[in-house]
């Protein structure tokens, strides 16, 4: 799999000329999302031990902030978080490029936001499991699609 395979005008790959691309997409972002809520935790027992503990009087407001800065930190630089970086994906935007900060920015908001409450988060489940793209929700707004990266 290469991405000479994109069109010229760097379109995202289709998911019937390219299914590769797609393939096993929807398991490898829920492994993905194990791993880095592992890591996302292990940061926070950090804070806390640097804290002396007083981090945990502000718990839930710590592991969304590490959250929200891990994953928009991660996803700006490399396009991926380090759990998607090791399942092989990589987000890209609707033109085929990597994530910029800004939009970075915009999917872990909108991730922080479906998260939130229980309706987006199935319906954002339900459309990776059943679109063509394997795209959630904050990705059908964005424009974004996660895709299996390169050997």
């Amino acid at each position: 799999m290469s991405y000479s395979n994109l069109t010229a005008d760097l379109h995202l790959p289709d998911p019937v000329a390219q299914p590769e691309f797609y393939a096993s997409v929807p398991t490898k972002r829920l492994l993905a999302w194990l791993i880095d809520s592992l890591l996302i935790l292990i940061f926070c027992v950090v804070a806390l031990v640097l804290t002396l503990g007083i981090g945990f009087f502000f718990l839930p407001a710590l592991m969304l902030t590490v959250g929200f800065v891990y994953r928009t930190a991660t996803l700006a630089r490399g396009s991926a978080t380090w759990g998607m970086a090791l399942m092989a994906l990589e987000l890209r935007r609707h033109d085929g490029a990597r994530l910029d900060t800004l939009t970075a920015l915009l999917h872990t908001l909108g991730y922080s936001v479906s998260m939130a409450f229980v309706i987006p988060q199935v319906v954002s489940v339900l459309l990776m499991l059943t679109g063509q793209r394997a795209q959630g929700l904050s990705d059908l707004v964005l424009g974004t699609v996660a895709i299996n990266r390169r050997a």
